[in-house]
């Protein structure tokens, strides 16, 4: 666990080189540099709003491809590429947390059954769309925008009206069934909006009580087998990814990825919540208007 810190010398001088070794390795020019350079920071912020709430970090990447006039294609592939750094760093680090300090905790005790179940089921619903070639109800960006509009109103209401009551621990058949179905449907989702399935995920067990930390490492971690799922439908069977964009944002998402832990269990995940709901609201709001 101790590696996957921002404060550990060795980390930071095997992200350096290695980072560095993409770009000796790449194409890329001086200009082209300085250019996408600016994506670095894209990355941190998706990965840590999406590794400290659950959400996807397709929630800043896709607006931004929007305006960047990216095809639909192009901000699927390029969201996924970019997650695959991203949430594979957070769930790391939110596993390394489960297992040093939560694995003999009651109200943990169903965290590896719900992330078995969920991730199953959510790479069959996302190899059900791309093997059926099922395309999204409506345009990407339209559906995006709903999407998070629907979050940011979930995550308010939660806050301010839903009262706290004793945190559930135990998973029961209706809670297997509801696991397979969200696992399914988000898995879908993710398929279209490169995000889903995490949000759903943390959704469900917010509502149903279990422990916030629990809900947003198992959100981020079945998140992170999701994208790697997907990713081989936008590489391997048709490359739509702007590489150009990842080799700079994917590495900025490690770091973020590795961040968020700290945010959510150091600082209010109150505030924190309430700051990206807002957030979301805007987005939806622009992008439906």
């Amino acid at each position: 666990m101790s590696f996957l810190r921002l404060n550990n010398p060795n980390f930071i001088f095997t992200f350096i080189a290695i980072w560095l070794g993409m770009l000796f390795l790449s194409p890329l020019t001086l200009e082209s540099i300085n250019e996408y350079g600016v994506f670095s920071f894209m990355g941190v912020l998706g990965a840590i709003f999406a590794n400290s709430t659950g959400a996807g970090g397709g929630v800043v990447f896709i607006p931004l491809f929007n305006q960047l006039n990216f095809t639909e294609q192009q901000s699927i592939a390029t969201s996924f590429a970019i997650q695959c750094f991203g949430m594979t760093a957070g769930a790391l680090t939110w596993w390394f947390h489960y297992k040093h300090e939560k694995t003999q905790l009651r109200l943990w005790q169903g965290f590896k059954r719900i992330i078995s179940i969920t991730t199953a089921s959510s790479i069959v619903g996302i190899w059900w769309v791309y093997g059926n070639q099922i395309t999204s109800p409506s345009s990407l960006y339209q559906s995006f925008s709903w999407f998070s509009l629907v979050l940011g109103v979930f995550i308010i209401v939660t806050v301010f009206f839903l009262k706290a009551h004793r945190e559930c621990s135990q998973l029961y058949l209706f809670d297997w069934l509801a696991l397979i179905t969200i696992g399914f449907f988000g898995g879908a989702l993710t398929a279209w909006l490169s995000v889903g399935v995490g949000e759903l995920l943390a959704i469900y067990l917010i509502l149903r009580r279990f422990d916030i930390s629990l809900a947003v490492a198992a959100a981020v971690i079945v998140s992170a087998f999701t994208v790697w799922a997907a990713i081989w439908q936008h590489t391997f069977i048709q490359f739509d990814v702007y590489w150009q964009v990842v080799i700079f944002a994917g590495p900025g998402a490690v770091l973020g990825g590795i961040f968020a832990k700290t945010l959510v269990t150091r600082f209010s995940a109150t505030k924190l919540k309430l700051f990206f709901a807002f957030w979301l609201l805007i987005i939806g709001l622009v992008g439906i208007t």
